[in-house]
């Protein structure tokens, strides 16, 4: 494929503008295919893994479609979460920065009605939503799709696993026929290309994902281990390798308290976030993790879609996820934007072995089998890795002033052997684990054979809270879901 510029697209100067304030020449694989289809008017089906800039593929589109002197909502992007609805919302006020009048909305749940009524009454151009959230405007009448010009479904095959179809579907069925359907998937599973088939007309595939599906850029491992043995796994193998920013995936909300409880008493700064946090709690554990002061983020598959942090070091598979897309989902969040990244599963006993299995088969990976990092090991690592941190320190000239400093010191009696051991036990002290099992990995949770078992168990299922119905109105006479148990339960997510 030709290297072609953004400049080559045909855009606008003001989105010209926008890119190159950005930092942006040339467009990604995903950019260059989508944007030049998508201002032809096609509708596509893209597949592409996390991090590709995939909401820049859309959003460039999408904003060079509007027409800033018609005050009614031209375009609609839905994504499964508030986190990465904000994200896209973002992205497309960065994009638009230079476009002047042009208004865009996140609408989801967790965040009072009162500011999104007041600004779509005020009138919007583009709305980026949840499904939850979205259809609750649609019952109100306070957002009218009439003259929708784009619909994206972002990130849409994770919008199914959550239940959500009959959702999109309706959505989509209220929009005029004459509009442009645009999705988004890491995975092509058959329910994404069945409403491909219904709503879109002859759409365009495009794919710029390799025969894998998750990412080259990041080196994936398993430990085999027992179940009791997984803290001290993640703590040696955390202090082996020195990541500034990693995410831990567990299976259920408990569990995810009970590891980030653990990591902070082993001296590692981790928060956690899944569904029972609320929106302010999330933005901030969000805040402190994109910042670095919080290194690393405990989450529930549904808590960490739409964290969008280039800098992601690791990724910790602590319990093997149900379902391979999760995995793909899981992997997606480290070796972003050209960064390489590792990947880290535990599997304890032949649960974890077939799902690890299908992982493998499902995402066309082999995944290599490791031992965890010894204390020497530990120390090797941790040598190396304060190695190239002085020379690069000595190489970039960064200690002349330092030279002053030493000398004060050595004329009040120390000596420079001194002065240059005790430094180093600062900069690298010798690190120690504390042992301990979590209470949800007590014996009277493990099945006969002493293995632990969640094949029965669902994500975030554990410890979540039910959820009363939407009120009155039902659902525009559409009649009841099969699914709706399982959305109400995703959706304060």
């Amino acid at each position: 494929m030709t290297t072609i510029n953004f400049s080559d697209l045909g855009l606008t100067a003001e989105i010209n503008s926008a890119i190159e304030k950005m930092g942006f020449t040339t467009p990604s694989a995903i950019q260059q295919q989508a944007i030049p289809l998508m201002l032809e008017g096609n509708d596509i089906v893209g597949q592409a893994q996390t991090g590709t800039g995939k909401t820049a593929a859309f959003g460039i589109p999408l904003l060079q479609a509007i027409d800033q002197k018609d005050k009614s909502i031209q375009s609609l992007v839905v994504c499964p979460t508030r986190e990465l609805a904000i994200q896209v919302s973002e992205e497309l006020q960065r994009l638009s920065e230079f476009m002047k009048g042009v208004k865009i909305l996140p609408v989801y749940g967790g965040e009072a009605m009162q500011h999104q009524l007041k600004a779509l009454k005020k009138g919007v151009h583009i709305v980026v939503g949840t499904p939850g959230r979205v259809m609750d405007h649609m019952r109100r009448g306070t957002l009218v799709l009439d003259n929708i010009k784009i619909a994206v479904l972002d990130e849409a095959d994770e919008m199914l696993n959550m239940g959500f179809r009959e959702d999109i579907e309706l959505i989509l069925s209220t929009m005029p026929e004459q509009r442009q359907t645009v999705l988004f998937s890491a995975t092509m599973p058959k329910p994404i290309l069945d409403i491909a088939k219904k709503f879109q007309r002859k759409p365009i595939f495009v794919k710029v994902t390799s025969d894998k599906l998750t990412s080259t850029d990041v080196e994936q491992f398993f430990f085999d281990i027992k179940g009791s043995e997984r803290m001290d796994t993640l703590v040696k193998t955390m202090q082996a390798y020195q990541q500034e920013l990693a995410i831990v995936f567990c299976n259920t909300k408990l569990r995810v308290d009970e590891v980030a409880a653990a990591l902070t008493s082993n001296g590692i700064r981790a928060e956690a976030i899944h569904g029972d946090l609320n929106q302010r709690q999330r933005n901030q554990v969000l805040a402190a993790f994109k910042s670095g002061k919080t290194k690393v983020l405990v989450a529930t598959d549904v808590a960490a879609r739409g964290i969008d942090v280039n800098d992601v070091e690791a990724v910790f598979n602590y319990d093997v996820p149900l379902d391979p897309e999760y995995y793909v989902h899981r992997i997606g969040r480290t070796g972003r934007a050209g960064k390489s990244g590792r990947a880290f599963s535990f599997v304890c006993g032949s649960n974890d072995f077939r799902r690890l299995k299908k992982i493998q088969a499902y995402a066309k990976v082999r995944i290599e089998k490791i031992e965890p990092p010894s204390r020497e090991d530990i120390s090797k690592l941790r040598k190396k890795a304060l190695y190239e941190k002085l020379q690069n320190i000595i190489e970039e000239n960064k200690i002349e002033d330092s030279y002053k400093l030493m000398d004060e010191f050595v004329s009040m009696g120390i000596t420079n052997r001194q002065l240059s051991a005790a430094l180093l036990s600062l900069l690298a002290p010798e690190p120690t684990v504390k042992t301990e099992h979590l209470p949800s990995e007590s014996t009277r949770d493990r099945n006969p054979k002493g293995r632990r078992s969640y094949s029965s168990s669902h994500p975030d299922r554990k410890s979540s809270k039910s959820f009363k119905g939407r009120g009155k109105g039902g659902r525009f006479k559409s009649g009841k879901s099969k699914s709706r148990s399982k959305k109400k339960h995703y959706e304060k997510y």
